[in-house]
């Protein structure tokens, strides 16, 4: 074969692989199409726990860490800047509208080690279960920066609601 038959070739090869990177990705948020973030702020009069800096890293299906949602502002991962108040998390993305899980959609806070193509040291990443619109229960792995994760969750753990389980 000859040099150009070769470059031919691998030019080929390259279109039909980035062709299914964007056909899969289409489907994806197809799939997800249903699921959203609660955008909005924090309720008047609501007090602030704690904040933290970091990078946001996934959200996921429930105890699937390596099933990326494409909930729309929360498909690609991110610096972040999170907010613990008596109401919720607030999460604040560059270019996306603030986000904010109230206390009522929490389901579970944790630390994990692994999600979707981050692995980092045992437990440093935070793992915030909440319930979507719909009632998906999802994860979101968050990263602390300045902070460990142990302190983000001990930040969160106060306004979960008793009583609820994944």
């Amino acid at each position: 074969m000859s040099r150009e038959g070769a470059l031919v070739v691998m030019i080929v090869v390259a279109v039909a692989l980035l062709g299914a990177l964007v056909w899969a990705w289409m489907r994806r948020t197809r799939r997800d199409a249903g699921l959203s973030t609660p955008i909005g702020d924090v309720p008047a009069g609501a007090r602030e726990l704690a904040a933290f800096s970091g990078l946001y890293v996934a959200t996921t299906r429930h105890d699937e860490p390596l099933e990326r949602l494409a909930i729309r502002g929360l498909a690609f991962r991110s610096r972040a800047e999170v907010r613990v108040t008596d109401a919720g998390v607030v999460l604040d993305l560059p270019g996306q509208p603030r986000m904010l899980l109230p206390a009522d959609r929490l389901v579970d806070i944790g630390q994990a080690s692994v999600a979707i193509d981050r692995v980092v040291e045992r437990d440093g990443l935070a793992r915030v279960s909440w319930r979507t619109d719909d009632g998906t229960v999802v994860d979101t792995y968050l990263r602390p920066q300045g902070a460990s994760a142990r302190a983000l969750v001990d930040a969160i753990r106060p306004i979960l609601p008793t009583g609820d389980a994944a």
